[in-house]
């Protein structure tokens, strides 16, 4: 498991490429994704060591052009985020979802690493840009109280601060609404 998680985001596609390249020759790292978004964005994101993670990040940066959008370096990543980014985990009928919806990507992947290390909630969804207009949005499920203090930390996280969109828990959520997550 990788100790640290960066993302890159640009709004070219083309140096946001350019930046992919740059950023894995620079270090060690494995790249998860580097793909288009809405609204005419490029992203990337991999993981590695801290130090290897950064280096990638920063070389990335030195090439976009001044199109980069947002950056961001999480070391000691929850592998539950790193599990939900690469696919849906089946949610639990265990008492409450918890929505965050975000403006940004970054703000997304920091409040759900807030969340699910303050509580005991699973992340069920880390959904990036991918088909909703550039935003984001973390899907959690848990006890209630467990659920709605995640998503008070997940909210008021620094990096989110500005990009919250909305944000909801939903006590015994029909067993419909966590099986549309899949």
């Amino acid at each position: 498991m990788p100790d640290a998680i960066s993302f890159l985001e640009f709004s070219s596609i083309a140096k946001g490429m350019e930046a992919a390249d740059a950023a894995l020759k620079a270090a060690d790292v494995r790249l998860a994704f580097a793909r288009p978004c809405c609204p005419g964005k490029f992203v990337v994101l991999f993981s590695g060591d801290v130090a290897a993670a950064r280096s990638a990040m920063e070389a990335g940066l030195t090439t976009d052009g001044g199109t980069a959008v947002d950056s961001c370096l999480i070391p000691r990543v929850h592998p539950q985020v790193l599990s939900a980014i690469f696919d849906t985990n089946e949610p639990a009928v265990q008492g409450a979802l918890g929505v965050m919806e975000f403006y940004s990507v970054t703000a997304a992947i920091f409040a759900a690493d807030a969340a699910v290390k303050a509580a005991d909630v699973q992340c069920a969804q880390l959904r990036l840009a991918a088909g909703i207009g550039g935003k984001s949005f973390v899907c959690l499920t848990g006890e209630v109280a467990a659920v709605t203090h995640a998503v008070e930390c997940g909210v008021s996280t620094q990096e989110a601060q500005g990009m919250v969109l909305s944000h909801v828990v939903i006590a015994r959520p029909r067993k419909e609404i966590l099986d549309s997550l899949m």
